[in-house]
């Protein structure tokens, strides 16, 4: 049988398309597994997907975003597999449908843009933390409709992904405001809404997404600002948090106490921000609030 390293694979997707996120790559790599591997029954090709998405979420640091597309394709091969006799039937049919699936889900970003490019008015002053391609998206599309706005985004330590977000919004002459972090207690009331992204978006309507967007949503809900989250539908994932300590993370500062003066700063890459902060979720398949996530959840795995 052909060796498959569905890590590397994964992470040269990843590599190959800036533009691809974790849940489309984790997906595209389960799809060339059953492209590369020959199981002779459908028992051996659920297993072997089993497997491969276990290998996955355990190599990969912060996985939520890949379970999401991990998740999604394994109830797909499930809900498909007892439709054929024939199991080389089976199987064109699942990596013809993967690909259809993948297709579609790449295309939910300019759903989402031309669906969010609504909230954008003239004279809109716009928080942006981090990076995000759906949010980049929204503001690119908004932009190319004429609308003048500006953006305040914060550079996202400790990955910086801000200046990344930065820059490619005065690419679109969209004009910047960069900013630290410990900034946005300064400036949230000064501007009209807050947009972010999200890695995950979990049953119970909260987000997990980059550190800080946390305490940026408490931040919000004290100003009475309006807080957007802007976000595919297959990142949508089965987990159920309920406040900020229920997301694991690799790297607790609670549990990283040193006396050297030589020490790293220790940070977390991703926090949890619970729905009561959000005000309404921007997706492909309409404008959410936090409260029907668990609805679609439902409609994704049992309709």
């Amino acid at each position: 049988m052909t060796d498959f390293d569905i890590k590397k694979t994964y992470l040269k997707f990843l590599e190959d398309d800036q533009e691809m996120t974790m849940p489309i790559a984790a997906i595209e790599s389960l799809v060339t597994l059953l492209k590369v591997k020959q199981p002779s029954t459908s028992t051996e090709l659920i297993t072997l997907l089993q497997d491969a998405t276990r290998d996955l979420k355990q190599s990969i640091p912060n996985a939520v975003s890949l379970s999401a597309g991990c998740d999604l394709f394994m109830r797909f091969v499930l809900r498909n597999t007892h439709l054929y006799h024939d199991y080389e039937s089976c199987k064109k049919h699942l990596v013809e449908n993967g690909q259809l699936f993948l297709e579609r889900s790449k295309a939910s970003r300019d759903k989402i843009a031309e669906i969010g490019s609504k909230f954008i008015t003239d004279d809109d002053t716009v928080l942006v933390h981090s990076f995000s391609r759906a949010v980049y998206s929204l503001l690119s599309h908004a932009a190319d409709r004429k609308i003048r706005f500006r953006v305040v985004v914060t550079e996202a330590r400790p990955t910086f992904q801000g200046e990344r977000m930065a820059k490619y919004l005065r690419e679109k002459n969209v004009p910047v405001s960069l900013i630290v972090d410990s900034a946005v207690g300064f400036v949230i009331h000064k501007v009209d809404k807050v947009l972010v992204g999200a890695e995950g978006v979990a049953e119970s309507g909260g987000i997990i997404n980059h550190v800080g967007t946390y305490q940026i949503g408490v931040l919000a809900k004290a100003a009475n600002k309006p807080l957007y989250v802007v976000s595919e539908s297959h990142k949508f994932v089965r987990m159920f948090p309920l406040a900020p300590d229920d997301i694991p993370t690799d790297h607790d500062p609670l549990r990283h106490f040193s006396t050297s003066n030589d020490d790293q700063v220790c940070s977390p890459l991703i926090d949890f921000t619970p729905h009561e902060f959000l005000t309404a979720l921007i997706t492909d398949l309409g404008v959410l609030t936090p409260a029907a996530v668990s609805e679609e959840l439902i409609k994704m795995w049992y309709d």
